[in-house]
C-alpha cells in the first residue's frame, strides 16, 4: 500500500517562491520544474526510504532526495503510512533550519 505524501504549509510555500523566481526568467522551465518537483516528491508514495538520512539530524528521522540542484528534505511516520515534505531547499544555501 502506498504513502500519503504531504506537503507542509512550509514546503509548499518554499516551492511556490521557487517556481516564481524560476518563471521571472523563463515561465515555461518553471511549469516543466514543478511538474519535476511533483514527480519526484511522488516517488516517495511506493520508496518512502529512498531518500539518504539527513546527517545534521541527530535523531535520524529526516532524509532527503534530489531534484536537480535541490534538496527536498521530508519524514517518514511509517505508522501511518504517511510521508511529510519540510522543506525544498537550494543545494548552494546554507543548511536548513528543520522543525524538530
Amino acid at each position: 500500500m502506498d504513502y500519503e505524501v504531504v506537503w507542509s504549509e512550509p514546503a509548499s510555500a518554499d516551492l511556490e517562491a521557487i517556481l516564481r523566481y524560476i518563471a521571472q526568467d523563463n515561465p515555461s522551465a518553471s511549469a516543466a520544474m514543478r511538474l519535476e518537483f511533483l514527480e519526484r516528491a511522488d516517488q516517495l508514495r511506493q520508496l518512502p526510504l529512498i531518500g539518504a538520512i539527513y546527517e545534521r539530524d541527530r535523531a535520524g528521522r529526516t532524509r532527503e532526495i534530489l531534484c536537480r540542484s535541490y534538496r527536498i528534505f521530508y519524514r517518514v511516520d511509517a505508522t501511518r503510512k504517511r510521508v511529510e515534505i519540510l522543506t525544498v531547499w537550494h543545494g548552494a544555501r546554507k543548511e536548513p533550519r528543520l522543525p524538530d
